[in-house]
Order: structure tokens, then C-alpha cells, then sequence
């Protein structure tokens, strides 16, 4: 095979392959916007700046498990709105 033939082979599987990075992102903003609501966002904004502060004021020996903590806590509320919405689709289905 040649190497223009290789050039233009690659070249055509990256605008394929962004093509459907386009086309499948689209979609999926999509559905996130529908299983998204505002209050959840609301809350998990105002918990991450109380959590920031919280750390910031721990003594020094203690922000590293304050941070761990925290990105616990975070995990742990991300899960349980996964969860939420996963019930919320499952209902609307």
C-alpha cells in the first residue's frame, strides 16, 4: 500500500470517528438535559463549597483526610443522583 493511500485511509477514519463523537455527544446531552433537574444541581453546588471551606479550615495534619472525605461524600452524592435518575428514567419509561 502506498503512503498517500495510508495518509488518506487515516484521514478518513478520524472524520469518521469524529463524525460519531458529534452524533453520539448530541444525543447524550440530550438525555442528560431530560434526566437533569435543577434543585439536585443546586444542592450539590451549595454541599461542594461548604465542603471547601470545611477543609480549608481543618488543621494541617487533618486536610488530608478532610480531603478524602470529602471526595467520599462527593462520590457518594453522585451516586445516589445517578441512582435517582436511573429511577426517574426508568419510571418515565
Amino acid at each position: 500500500m502506498e503512503m498517500k493511500h495510508v495518509i488518506i485511509f487515516a484521514v478518513i477514519g478520524i472524520v469518521a470517528l469524529l463524525g460519531f463523537n458529534i452524533i453520539n455527544g448530541n444525543s447524550h446531552e440530550q438525555h442528560r438535559e431530560v434526566s437533569a433537574s435543577s434543585v439536585a444541581a443546586e444542592q450539590t453546588e451549595a454541599t461542594v463549597v461548604n465542603a471547601e471551606t470545611d477543609i480549608a479550615s481543618q488543621p494541617l495534619s487533618q486536610q488530608p483526610k478532610a480531603i478524602v472525605d470529602s471526595a467520599t461524600s462527593k462520590i457518594d452524592q453522585a451516586q445516589q443522583a445517578e441512582q435517582e435518575r436511573v429511577a426517574q428514567l426508568d419510571d418515565a419509561q
